[in-house]
């Protein structure tokens, strides 16, 4: 029987990049991956070279940024309100927890284009 469903990525697959079982799939995922990371990392060839590398980097990377965009919530109110007006702390606040759930989500598409780089085969679950 023929399977004429389009190919997908698992959830939390990143959209920009093609779903593993595409041929060149790493091409976009590479770029995908610098897109997340210091613009100062596409300096390295040898990252762009050994996806599964840049991929272990950039998860770090991110999971920095996550610990530290939680850290600047539980502190912003307090470090900041004598100097910006409550509106603004609102909109730090607002701005914060933004930033929070896109890193979450990069975090998610780092972790599955890591795991297959890896060479992990993701099945779709009915």
């Amino acid at each position: 029987m023929y399977d004429n469903r389009p190919l997908a990525g698992p959830p939390g697959w990143p959209g920009a990049v093609p779903p593993p079982q595409a041929d060149g799939w790493e091409i976009p995922a590479v770029s995908w991956l610098l897109d997340h990371c210091p613009a100062d990392y596409r300096a390295y060839a040898g990252w762009r070279r050994h996806p599964i590398a840049l991929a272990w980097l950039a998860q770090r990377h991110i999971d920095a940024q996550l610990i530290a965009m939680r850290q600047a919530y539980r502190e912003a109110r307090v470090e900041m309100g004598d100097f910006v007006p409550p509106e603004g702390i609102a909109e730090m606040m607002s701005g914060l927890e933004h930033e929070g759930v896109r890193l979450l989500a990069a975090a998610r598409g780092a972790q599955l284009i890591h795991e297959a780089l890896q060479g992990k085969t993701f099945v779709a679950k009915l």
